[in-house]
């Protein structure tokens, strides 16, 4: 039956992250505006998200990634540790960006406030951490649109009209 929740805080990353993300097994759809070096709990060490997706990739899970800036110095660097990511995770920048949601394989869907960081999606501490809200679902007839959304943003839908296509570094990318 599907069910639909309000979550906060701490319980978006048990929730999101290791009850969901970390068992994707066909896609997972990532949109963020801010990206940031998130680290999370793996088998009891805490490692960078990026080495989550590393794995998801080695299991042929397809993922696509939609941001609105380009990440810091640690994640790039991070981001270099693994090199199936440069062919296995599908990014797109665009600079209007400002919703956050995750998909993973069309049955699950979160959106809400938390950015793909660690004080909001991630193991932050209680006493570092954003103070979040988002809604959880199975519901298919809510997960349509938030999927619906990210599909049209992927696809560039938005780009010929868009004012700030002189920001936007994927732009040129998306007309081809």
């Amino acid at each position: 039956m599907p069910k639909t929740e309000i979550i906060t805080d701490r319980e978006l990353y048990e929730r999101v992250i290791l009850e969901r993300v970390f068992k994707a097994e066909r896609f997972l759809w990532l949109g963020t505006s801010d990206l940031k070096d998130l680290h999370v709990n793996k088998r009891g060490k805490m490692v960078p998200f990026l080495e989550i997706l590393s794995d998801l990739v080695k299991q042929n899970v397809s993922i696509r990634l939609i941001h609105a800036k380009e990440p810091g110095k640690a994640f790039r660097e991070d981001f270099d540790r693994y090199p199936n990511l440069i062919g296995g995770l599908e990014r797109l920048l665009c600079p209007r960006i400002h919703l956050k949601c995750v998909v993973v394989d069309g049955v699950f869907a979160y959106t809400g406030s938390a950015n793909l960081t660690g004080a909001g999606l991630g193991a932050k501490s209680k006493h570092r951490r954003n103070f979040e809200t988002g809604i959880v679902t199975t519901d298919p007839q809510l997960i349509e649109p938030i999927m619906e959304q990210f599909d049209k943003l992927w696809m560039g839908s938005h780009c010929n009209k868009c004012g700030r296509k002189k920001y936007c570094a994927d732009y040129k990318d998306i007309l081809r």
